[in-house]
């Protein structure tokens, strides 16, 4: 009967040591890429060998840059609030949509839309000359 070779307790700490000097690899799989030009990847959880969750990041495209844009979709999903990656069309309609707002914001501020405190009763919400409050009746002729 063979005896099996011994195991040194010291070249096993040692060998662990520096294994844990080596920097470790990411291999996660590309889920998507958004308009700002961000990369997000993922590792599956594997309950298996207990890592619960998924692990989750992205790569921004100018790696010094601490000011960091991302869609909300995006950071929705990096926050485990979501399941599922976001959808291109998803992405892009809330991008639109976010685009009319700030136009018809620039338009209504073009207008001069400044909001005056309502200065009747303890009402303090905002109203504009050019909208009724009482139906049939100017504001500027209260």
């Amino acid at each position: 009967m063979s005896q099996p070779p011994s195991r040194s307790i010291l070249a096993m700490i040692l060998r662990n040591f520096l294994n844990s000097l080596k920097p470790r690899q990411f291999s996660g799989t590309l889920i998507g890429k958004d308009y700002f030009g961000n990369k997000y990847y993922e590792i599956p959880a594997n309950p298996s060998v207990g890592k619960r969750r998924a692990s989750r990041w992205f790569d921004p495209p100018k790696k010094e840059d601490f000011m960091q844009e991302m869609p909300a979709e995006w950071e929705a999903w990096l926050r485990g609030r979501r399941k599922d990656p976001p959808t291109d069309e998803e992405v892009m309609k809330n991008l639109a949509i976010m685009q009319m707002k700030k136009k018809n914001a620039i338009e209504v501020d073009a207008k001069g839309g400044k909001m005056t405190p309502m200065t009747k009763g303890i009402e303090t919400f905002p109203k504009r000359s050019e909208y009724e409050t009482i139906p049939g009746r100017r504001n500027d002729k209260t």
